[in-house]
C-alpha cells in the first residue's frame, strides 16, 4: 500500500494551481491587461512560492508560468514557439526568481531553524546549570548540616559530660566520707556547693536549649509590662554576680530613663546573657560596663562593653548563629559552652521589636554588644 505525504502534495500542488488559476482568468480580463502585467503576476506567485514552499515547489511554479506565458500570453498565441527573443527574457526572469527566492527562503528557513536550536541548547544547558546550582546547593545545605550536626554532638557531649562527671566525682566522695570519714565539715560544704553549682550549670543547658527551640517555633509567650529599666538590670546582675566576681563592674545609667513596655523577665535574661559573656571572655580584674539610655525612635538602649581581645567585624553577625562561638579557633580561651546564648538574646529581642549588634567599644573597651528595645504602649 502507498501511503502519500499530504503536506508534500500541498507544497508541491498550490504553486501550479495558482499559475492554472491565472492563465484560465476570463478572456475579458486577458484583453485589458498587458503581457508585463500578467508576467509580473507570475513573478509573484513565484516569489511567494519560494518564500512560504521552498525552492523546489517554486522551480515548478515556473516552469509552470513559464509554459502558460508562452502558450497563452505571447505571439503567436496558441504555441510553443517564442517568436520574439526578448521574450526569453521572461522564462529566465521565472527561472531566476525561483531559483534566487527559493535560496533566499531556504537560507532565511534555515537560520530560523539554527535559531530555534540554538534557543532549545540555552534552555538545555540553563536547565543544567540550574540543576546544578540546586545539587551544590543541596549539597552545601547537607555539608551545613552535617557541621551543624556535629557542633551540636560536640557541645552537647561536653556540656553534660563535664557536670555530671564533677556531680559524680562529688557524690561519690561524699558516699565514701560517710563510710572512711575522710572529710572535715568545710570540704563536705565545697562538694555539696560543686553539685549545686553543676547542677545549675545543667539546668541552663536545658533552659537554652528549650528556650532557642521555642524562639525558632514561635512559641515565645512574652507577658509585656511596664518595668523599670534599672531593676531589669539589677535583677542580671544579681544573677550574675558569681560570675563577676572577677571584675570590676560599673553601671551607668541615664537619668529619667523612662519605663519599658517589655517582659521583665526575658529582658533581663538578654542582660545576664550578655553579662555573662563579658565575664567569660575578659581578663581576670578587667573592667565590665554596663550602661542604658535613651536613644532614637523612642527606644532604650543597653549596653554591655568589656576589655577582652573584642570580635572581629566579620565574625559580629556570626555570633548571632545557634552553636557559633567567637573564640572558637583561640586555643587559649577557658570559656565553655554552646553557643546559644546570643542566639537566644537576638530571638528575645527581635521578638520585641527591638535588634541586637555587636559595636566597637570605647577606650580600653574593646568588645560592645548593644541593643535597642521599643519604650512601647500598651
Amino acid at each position: 500500500m502507498t501511503y502519500f505525504d499530504a503536506g508534500k502534495i500541498f507544497r508541491f500542488g498550490i504553486p501550479p494551481a495558482a499559475v492554472l488559476l491565472i492563465t484560465v482568468l476570463p478572456e475579458s480580463v486577458h484583453t485589458r491587461v498587458s503581457s508585463t502585467t500578467i508576467a509580473l503576476v507570475f513573478l509573484l506567485v513565484i516569489l511567494l512560492s519560494a518564500s512560504f514552499f521552498g525552492r523546489n515547489p517554486a522551480l515548478l511554479a515556473s516552469l509552470a508560468a513559464m509554459l502558460s506565458f508562452n502558450y497563452y500570453f505571447l505571439p503567436p498565441y496558441r504555441t510553443w514557439h517564442i517568436a520574439d527573443s526578448t521574450n526569453w527574457v521572461a522564462w529566465i526572469a521565472f527561472i531566476l526568481t525561483a531559483v534566487v527566492a527559493g535560496e533566499l527562503s531556504a537560507y532565511a528557513q534555515r537560520r530560523a531553524a539554527e535559531a530555534e536550536r540554538g534557543k532549545l541548547e540555552i534552555e538545555r544547558l540553563y536547565t543544567e546549570l540550574q540543576d546544578a546550582f540546586e545539587q551544590a546547593s543541596q549539597a552545601e545545605a547537607l555539608r551545613r548540616s552535617e557541621k551543624l550536626k556535629s557542633s551540636l554532638l560536640d557541645a552537647v557531649t561536653h556540656d553534660l559530660r563535664t557536670p555530671l562527671t564533677s556531680i559524680k566525682a562529688s557524690v561519690t566522695t561524699l558516699i565514701d566520707d560517710r563510710k572512711e570519714k575522710i572529710l572535715d565539715e568545710e570540704g563536705r560544704v565545697e562538694f555539696l556547693e560543686i553539685i549545686n553549682e553543676e547542677t545549675d550549670r545543667l539546668n541552663e543547658f536545658i533552659e537554652g536549649m528549650v528556650g532557642l527551640a521555642k524562639i525558632e517555633a514561635n512559641a515565645l509567650h512574652l507577658r509585656k509590662s511596664w518595668s523599670v529599666v534599672e531593676e531589669i538590670i539589677n535583677h542580671a546582675l544579681e544573677r550574675a554576680k558569681n560570675h563577676l566576681s572577677s571584675n570590676q563592674t560599673s553601671i551607668e545609667i541615664e537619668p529619667d530613663l523612662p519605663n519599658i513596655f517589655v517582659d521583665a523577665s526575658s529582658t533581663a535574661e538578654v542582660v545576664y546573657t550578655l553579662l555573662d559573656n563579658a565575664a567569660k571572655y575578659s581578663p581576670v580584674n578587667s573592667r565590665i560596663r554596663i550602661s542604658a539610655r535613651r536613644s532614637e525612635n523612642e527606644t532604650v538602649e543597653i549596653a554591655v562593653e568589656d576589655e577582652g581581645k573584642g570580635i572581629a567585624e566579620e565574625m559580629r553577625e556570626k555570633v548571632f548563629d545557634k552553636f557559633i562561638r567567637a573564640d572558637e579557633e583561640d586555643v587559649h580561651t577557658t570559656a565553655s559552652g554552646l553557643g546559644l546564648g546570643l542566639a537566644i538574646a537576638r530571638g528575645i529581642v527581635e521578638s520585641q521589636g527591638g535588634r541586637i549588634w555587636i559595636a566597637d567599644g570605647s577606650g580600653d573597651f574593646k568588645t560592645k554588644v548593644v541593643f535597642q528595645i521599643p519604650i512601647g504602649d500598651e
